[in-house]
């Protein structure tokens, strides 16, 4: 069968879908966020916490929080371009996105103004990376499209790749000499030379490579692709092993946070998957959506992170993805006993049968804590939404509780 380069077109493919969550159907711990856009949203970045971060897409979209989530505003971008990568380097006020026809865009204002770079190219660029500073950085994309900047973007080099590939994604994991760059065919490169030259890695593919990601150092690395293709290797690309995902789905992000045990990866049809033992199992997780999700970034740990995809899709996570169990009259083990909330969803307030005189931690879906309650009065005075219930001790899973009015 024919395997095709993975454009535009279709990303369009999977932007028809919408989140639907469902009751009775366990629900782990990503919740969907307003982002105020139903443009596809292909890049998120956080740069220094979970609270201030970027989300960048369709059309010249660009969504700004500064509390988690709860709210995204939209930045004006001055371009209907589609911006296919953000980072914000050191902190949340120096940024830059990349998209087609070798636009190149850099904020110095925690994006309230965006300024097009020259990037000496017409080519698309699909992935930007500035490793350790706002000055130093690189862009890939079509047409084996390898640019370096050493001056924050002043001026834009282009740089040898040998390849003749689009490239995907970039990446520096410690420094700004030893990267690596993914893309079409199998396509991976290494440079130790800050890009002077880059030599290509034998990945025992020829599926197309989405993303890559090296979590501590230049060793062990992670590549993931079509068809639930996972690379990964720990002698710093010498070779490349291959890991079963059990998904046959596009795979279009990936992400270790905090060290090569623990990751996640993205992709077509809602698809999250998580790893706790470097890769050699993955675990599905539910996300309430068949929306096809292109990023996923985690900004300090490996509990609070972030997915973006089709449809303006935003959903966010601060267990992990451990998940919730959500029914119309939903129970979770306590000991010995049966915690069961009545009913759900709720107008007024919820009841804790057997648990009245117990107080309760409410949160919303930024996870934040919005009051104490007890156990006979779950949610009174709250404006209707999504809330996630935790008794004081927290012993048990968090419980999704929704008011309606």
């Amino acid at each position: 069968m024919k395997r095709f380069a993975f454009s535009r077109f279709v990303l369009c493919v999977f932007c028809g879908a919408s989140i639907t969550v469902l009751p009775g159907l366990a629900f782990a711990g990503w919740f969907p966020q307003n982002s105020g856009t139903t443009q596809s949203l292909l890049s998120v970045h956080f740069p220094q916490n979970a609270l201030t971060g970027y989300a960048v897409g369709s059309t010249g979209t660009i969504r700004k929080t500064t509390n988690g989530g709860t709210t995204w505003d939209s930045l004006p971008s001055g371009t209907t371009s589609w911006l296919y990568s953000v980072q914000f380097p050191v902190d949340a006020l120096t940024g830059y996105a990349v998209g087609p026809s070798g636009v190149i865009l850099k904020t110095t204002n925690g994006g309230a103004a965006w300024v097009s770079q020259a990037s000496g190219t017409t080519n698309e660029l699909r992935s930007v990376y500035f490793p350790v500073d706002a000055l130093t950085g690189y862009a890939v994309g079509a047409s084996d499209t390898i640019l370096k900047t050493t001056d924050g973007g002043a001026a834009w080099t282009p740089q040898a790749s040998g390849t003749n590939q689009v490239l995907y994604s970039v990446h520096f994991p410690s420094d700004a000499s030893t990267g690596y760059a993914v893309g079409g065919y199998g396509t991976i490169l290494k440079t130790t030379m800050g890009g002077a030259i880059w030599s290509p890695q034998f990945s025992g593919t020829t599926d197309g490579l989405w993303s890559v990601h090296f979590p501590q150092n230049a060793s062990t690395g992670y590549a993931v692709g079509y068809w639930g293709t996972i690379r990964k290797t720990t002698n710093g690309g010498v070779s490349w092993d291959s890991l079963t995902s059990g998904t046959t789905q596009y795979l279009l992000s990936v992400q270790f946070p905090v060290d090569a045990q623990t990751g996640y990866l993205v992709g077509t049809s809602g698809t999250i998957l998580k790893t706790t033992m470097g890769g050699a199992t993955w675990i599905d997780q539910a996300t309430g959506t068949t929306d096809a999700l292109f990023s996923v970034h985690f900004p300090m740990d490996a509990l609070t992170g972030y997915a973006v995809g089709a449809m303006g899709t935003i959903l966010k996570t601060t267990d992990g993805g451990s998940g919730v169990e959500e029914t119309r009259n939903a129970e979770f083990g306590m000991g010995n006993a049966e915690l069961r909330i009545n009913p759900n969803p709720f107008t007024s307030f919820a009841t804790l049968p057997g648990h009245e005189t117990e107080r309760f931690n409410l949160y919303d879906i930024s996870g934040r804590r919005v009051g104490v309650y007890k156990g006979d009065r779950i949610g009174e005075g709250l404006a209707p939404g999504v809330y996630f219930l935790r008794s004081s001790d927290n012993k048990i899973r968090p419980l999704r509780v929704v008011k309606v009015r």
